[in-house]
């Protein structure tokens, strides 16, 4: 019986002289770039350098990474329940969640911010109880003004968190599809709840399909709280940053502070994102292949 010889096969990469020309030509060209920066008098960098961690800018950066925070957890906790009430049987849940997502996904973030920012001027103060129910002049609630300057600032967290709330649930609804029926109806036979299945079955394996937009829309959250000058008296990065350079008649080096700071905090944002979201994914490695 013959035996079979077996030849090494000299495996040779194929030369790529195209890819790399235009890879050197990038470099190049973000070099002269970076050079030509460096030198150019319109940067000012040396203002820059002086407003990069300026008190006022330091304190104002505090306030978007603050709104950013708060936003995003109401806007997620909102989306969950957005998003559960969609997938209800109750059509009033269904029907409510849907005229939500409507209102603040057709109409624009700044102009929702805008209205918030006069809502002071149409009611003084807002109403939270049994509506119309009264026992002589007492009401089954509570009353909150609304019309104090302190009350801005929590004006443009709820714009900002109802308008996200809406793109939050379509991502949660997204990652609720994700997760094969088969898992309601396992849950379903062992006599459990559907509050009980979405909270402790269908959502947490929803997770590793929410985390990443999750993450994109709060780096978008980041940079949308720039479009709080709509409300009177919040001042956030971008504003103050405008602020000065209107004092210094130098907007540029002002714009490139803004810009670093919103680069920081994206920065750890993306990491943070990261981690999030090989912890979900641990247990859902892709399969590379089946041996026979």
């Amino acid at each position: 019986m013959a035996q079979s010889t077996k030849t090494a096969i000299k495996a040779v990469p194929l030369r790529h002289p195209l890819r790399w020309a235009a890879a050197l030509y990038l470099v190049l060209v973000a070099a002269a770039f970076i050079v030509d920066a460096s030198h150019r008098s319109a940067y000012d960098w040396k203002s820059f350098n002086k407003y990069i961690f300026d008190a006022r800018v330091f304190k104002a950066a505090g306030v978007t990474l603050s709104l950013t925070v708060i936003a995003m957890f109401f806007a997620i906790l909102l989306g969950i329940a957005l998003a559960v009430m969609r997938r209800s049987p109750n059509p009033v849940f269904r029907n409510v969640s849907w005229i939500f997502i409507w209102i603040f996904r057709g109409t624009p973030v700044y102009v929702q911010l805008v209205f918030w920012g006069l809502l002071s001027t149409i009611y003084h103060s807002f109403f939270i109880g049994i509506p119309d129910i009264h026992f002589g002049h007492v009401y089954l609630g509570l009353h909150f003004a609304i019309s104090q300057t302190a009350s801005l600032y929590w004006l443009a967290i709820i714009g900002l968190s109802l308008n996200e709330a809406a793109y939050m649930a379509e991502i949660v609804r997204a990652g609720l599809l994700s997760v094969d029926n088969g898992q309601e109806e396992a849950a379903k036979s062992l006599g459990m709840s559907w509050w009980t299945t979405m909270r402790f079955i269908v959502i947490p394996q929803a997770m590793r399909i929410i985390i990443p937009p999750t993450g994109n829309e709060i780096v978008s959250m980041l940079k949308t709280t720039s479009l709080v000058t709509a409300v009177p008296l919040v001042t956030d990065l971008y504003a103050r940053t405008r602020n000065i350079s209107d004092e210094i008649y130098n907007p540029i080096p002002l714009l490139m502070v803004a810009c670093a700071w919103y680069l920081f905090f994206t920065t750890i944002l993306m990491f943070a994102q990261y981690f999030i979201e090989k912890r979900f994914a641990r247990g859902h490695s892709p399969m590379i292949g089946v041996q026979s």
